[in-house]
């Protein structure tokens, strides 16, 4: 799933339209285990590299796998998360909770970019039958279904939520997501 959608069923589901003090530690969580693959494309894109080989190279590159799967990662999560309750830190458990969300979606939407949701105790990675980008494993049904399914979020969050901050955080998210989308489309189109 694209991070934009993260953030916006995060917020849904976590509760964070009803209560604006959890939009900042819901939107963190969601948006973390994505970060690192944020900073290996711009790393990357002002190096030079082309789209394709950030893609196809890059991206799998063991060191960059390891950043990003150990944010995916559900064990590591659940020591911080378990950290955080026996602290009594209520915003690092809705980070964790933000994360853990991501994580699952993430581990029935992933094919040959699947990550290590069991790392580091295990290298095994499950490669869904279905892909929320790519057209050979059902992509091309899967991404517009993402899209309505954040264009009706969206929706549901402007109409159910009195905050400012969140609708302008839902506003922000209808815009990255349109600009992610025209991206995604290019990208079929360079690596297909």
């Amino acid at each position: 799933m694209n991070t934009p959608a993260h953030v916006v069923l995060n917020l849904v589901l976590l509760g964070a339209t009803k209560e604006p003090r959890r939009t900042a530690p819901v939107l963190a969580g969601a948006v973390l285990p994505d970060l690192p693959i944020v900073v290996l494309y711009a790393y990357e894109r002002l190096r030079g590299m082309s789209e394709a080989w950030i893609w196809r190279t890059a991206y799998y590159d063991s060191r960059w796998q390891a950043v990003i799967d150990a944010l995916h990662s559900l064990p590591l999560i659940l020591v911080v998360l378990g950290a955080a309750l026996l602290l009594g830190w209520p915003r690092l458990v809705l980070i964790c909770a933000s994360m853990m969300l991501h994580a699952a979606v993430d581990f029935f939407l992933h094919h040959g970019d699947a990550h290590r949701h069991f790392f580091p105790l295990l290298d095994w990675r499950f490669a869904s039958p279905v892909s929320y980008w790519d057209p050979r494993h059902f992509g091309n049904i899967v991404a517009p279904m993402e899209a309505i399914g954040v264009v009706a979020a969206c929706a549901l969050i402007a109409r159910t939520t009195r905050s400012p901050s969140v609708r302008s955080v839902v506003a922000g998210i209808g815009l990255l997501y349109l600009a992610y989308l025209v991206f995604a489309l290019r990208m079929w189109t360079v690596l297909s």
